[in-house]
Formats: C-alpha cells, structure tokens, sequence
C-alpha cells in the first residue's frame, strides 16, 4: 500500500484540494479523502505537488508506423491520398522483423507515456514472417508487442486482427498483404492461446481484445463467425474495427452491398457497448445516432485523419446524441493526447465557424469536457479499469507541474483548457501507471538507451 498526499486532485466526482490517496500494491485506489478528515492516513504519505489528473487511454495505435512518420510527406505523381500513402506504409510492414518492432514499439510507447497517454490499445495486423508461413510457438511479433510495453511500462490491451481479403466482395489478398493473413479459425485460436498464457502470468498491464480490420477486409460471413467465436471466450471483450474512413470505402461499400458501411455493420446486430469504431469519418447523421444508441464508442485520430486527408468526423453530433467518444494517435503522425483533443475541438470550430463547439452546459470548459469524456470512453475501448481518478480504478496519473509558466495564475477549471489548447503539455512532470511511477522529471529510465538504438536503426534502414 502506497499513501500519496496531493495538492489538487480531478476525481471522478470532481477537483478536490489537499487529497490523500491509497494505492494497493496491485496499483488499484482504494481510498480518496480530504487529508483534513484522515489525519492519520497523512502520517508517511508520499507528497505530491501541483495537480493530479487521470492518464489519457490511446484507443488506436499501429506501433510500426511510428518509423515512418514524416517520412511520406510528399508527392511524387498527380496527386497524393490515403490510398498512395497506403502502398508506402505496405513497404514498411514488409521489411520489418520482431526484433525491430519491438525497438520501435518501445521508442513509442515511451513518447506516448511522457506525451500523457498511461495505456495503448494496440490494432495489430503484422501476423506472418516476411515471406509468409508462420511463427513456430507464441507469435513473435506479438510477443515484440508485449515485450515493448514491458520495457516501457504501458498498459497494452492487444487487439490481434483479423484481415482476410483486400476488398469488398471477397477479393484475395494482395502480395503485400500476405504477412496480415488469418482464417478466422486461426484468429480465434491465437487468441484463446494468448488469453491461456496470460492467465498463468501475473503481469496485470497486459490485456487482450480482438479487431476487425475493416468491412472491406473481413467479409460478412466470417465477421458473423469470428464474432461469435470472441463472444463465446469473453461475452464482454473489446472488439475494434475500421470504417467509414474514406469516401472510396463508403463508395465500394454501397456498390456491393447496397448500404453504407456503418449502416452495413450496424445492421449484423452485433453491435454493442463493447464495440469500439475508429474512424467513422463519414458517418451520416442516422448513423451516428444510430452508434450512440448502441453504447459503442467512436474513436477518432484527428492528425492521423488530417494527415491523410479523410475528413472531418461529426464529434458534435455523437456527444450531442449521448455517444460515446475516444481518440487515438493511429499512424503516429502525432503522438500527443494534447494534441488529437485540440484538433477535435478544432475540426468542429472550422465546420461551424465559431469557437467552444464541444463545450457544453454542464461542462463549459472545452479541454475539461475532451479530457473527461476521452479518459472515460477510452478506458471502455480499451477494456482496461482506467478512465477517471475513483475508487476501484487503477492509479494511472499525470501530475501537471504547478509552478510551471504555462500553468501560472490557471485555476481548477481553466487548468485543462490550459493543458490542451496552450503549452502546458510540457507542464507533464511525473507520469504513473498501475502505481508505478514510469516517468519522474518528464524522464523514463530506458529513454535515452532506447532513443539511441532507435535512431542507429532508423540510420540504417533509411527510407
């Protein structure tokens, strides 16, 4: 048990000055009380100065393509779009190895802790060696995944992926798409086997969901198999998919199916408060509040859409209709929760031509509701007790340097908005996940060493 004495504390219910808090040894709260009211809980504790606020969870990420952010920044015919971009990041997910991934991962997953994201959930389509066939044993790419959340101290929940065909109506795979290939008997068997082994381990921060990787490549037929097959582990495990991300996709999807994506996945009736959508960008009105109804979330990946021009999801609406909604950083274009929730205010300030778009009665404080809603509805996505400072959750906090010059003079209710739409990221000192402390002075142990292999590997690869 680990006793904390803190400043000033965003709990569930709300800010609460001089705070004592108790952390189990498994990392989980166990108490929250004003230290005023519990003197002798005082006695010892650790003393925490400036404000605590819950860790963001990342509810979409492909570690890999980390080691090619920046690198596409370019056109080289007519036009560049998601689907040129698309064929580069095929390149990379054919040339790298698990020991490389797990390099990259690590360097990540280190970005992502000192940026104030304290868990990942990780889409994860690498299966195969390059070449094809298969890994003898526990699949060595997973097994770099875990192993970089390790190193780094990130809660992962996994999400293996099933990819079966390169587009609607059953088309095979392509070549460059080989290392993503599963039968939905292979799919479920992994992670039943995954499932098995970390049940024998006592590593509390590793967590397992599945995906879909999108309509286009998981056909109806065996989308209805393998959900039943997830359903039938793990009635209530998270399952993610792509869709609606780009207007070619609703497009192909009309053409074969004769409806639009979502309303395509929407009408499976698999849909629940267990499903996680990413992207979603071009949702119609119907549709997303069809989604809210649902209980699924909506995940949303701002610099990684407005990177690859997808557009603008209606974030508005959903939070109007009662939905649910996380963000991600997906491609890596940014690795910064700061970030993807400013740009989501953003978005809706460009469509509508006026400011505090996402603000709302009870919360008028913009940063305050993002954080708040993005905390709660990740931690859903990801499967994981996180989400908000409260009993019965895990510790994964930030404490946010008072004294630092971008939080000057902020009180309670502007200190959010400070952090998301100023410069007060960098007032991000010490950084904790499951009780453990993680980054201390903005620093993480491994960083400097991981961030010298990380750039030797990247020399040597080029582009």
């Amino acid at each position: 048990m680990s006793t904390y004495r803190i400043d000033s504390l965003l709990t569930a219910s709300g800010w609460l000055r001089d705070a004592v808090v108790e952390v189990s040894g498994q990392g989980l709260i166990t108490a929250i009380a004003p230290a005023a009211a519990n003197g002798a809980a005082t006695q010892g504790a650790q003393r925490l100065r400036g404000s605590v606020v819950p860790g963001i969870p990342n509810a979409h990420s492909h570690a890999f393509q980390r080691a090619m952010a920046g690198d596409s920044e370019f056109r080289s015919g007519s036009h560049a779009s998601f689907w040129t971009w698309r064929e580069a990041m095929y390149k990379l997910a054919n040339r790298v190895e698990p020991a490389d991934l797990e390099l990259i991962a690590t360097q990540l997953f280190i970005e992502m802790l000192k940026a104030g994201y304290t868990s990942v959930a990780e889409f994860h389509y690498l299966h195969r060696p390059i070449g094809g066939g298969a890994y003898e044993g526990s699949n060595a790419l997973w097994q770099a995944i875990d192993a970089a959340a390790g190193t780094a101290g990130i809660a992962l929940t996994l999400l293996p992926t099933l990819y079966i065909s390169s587009d609607f109506g059953g088309r095979p795979l392509l070549p460059e798409q080989q290392r993503f290939a599963l039968s939905v008997e292979q799919f479920l068997q992994a992670i039943a086997r995954r499932r098995s082994a970390l049940q024998q381990r006592t590593d509390a921060l590793l967590f397992t969901g599945a995906a879909l990787h999108s309509l286009r490549a998981v056909p109806l037929e065996q989308l209805h198999a393998a959900v039943t097959g997830l359903r039938s582990m793990q009635a209530d495990g998270v399952i993610h998919i792509h869709v609606a991300e780009q207007l070619r996709e609703v497009r192909a999807c009309q053409q074969a199916s004769g409806r639009r994506p979502i309303e395509l996945l929407l009408d499976t009736g698999l849909v629940d408060a267990h499903w996680c959508l990413v992207h979603a960008t071009h949702a119609s009105s119907a549709e997303i509040a069809a989604v809210a109804a649902s209980g699924a979330s909506i995940c949303v990946c701002p610099s990684t859409e407005g990177n690859l021009g997808d557009g603008f999801f209606d974030a508005a609406r959903l939070l109007r209709a009662g939905g649910s909604l996380c963000i991600g950083s997906d491609s890596q274009a940014t690795v910064s929760p700061t970030e993807e929730l400013r740009w989501l205010e953003y978005q809706q300030r460009l469509k509508r031509r006026r400011r505090a778009v996402l603000a709302s009665r009870a919360e008028p404080h913009v940063g305050a509701r993002l954080w708040r809603e993005c905390a709660r509805a990740g931690a859903a996505a990801l499967g994981q007790p996180v989400g908000a400072i409260e009993v019965g959750r895990r510790a994964d906090w930030l404490v946010l340097d008072g004294d630092h010059a971008a939080l000057a003079g902020a009180s309670e209710d502007r200190l959010l908005d400070r952090l998301v739409f100023g410069t007060a990221a960098a007032a991000i000192r010490h950084v904790m996940v499951a009780g453990r402390w993680v980054i201390r002075d903005q620093q993480h142990a491994a960083g400097q060493e991981i961030a010298r292999r990380f750039s030797d590997w990247q020399a040597r690869r080029g582009t």
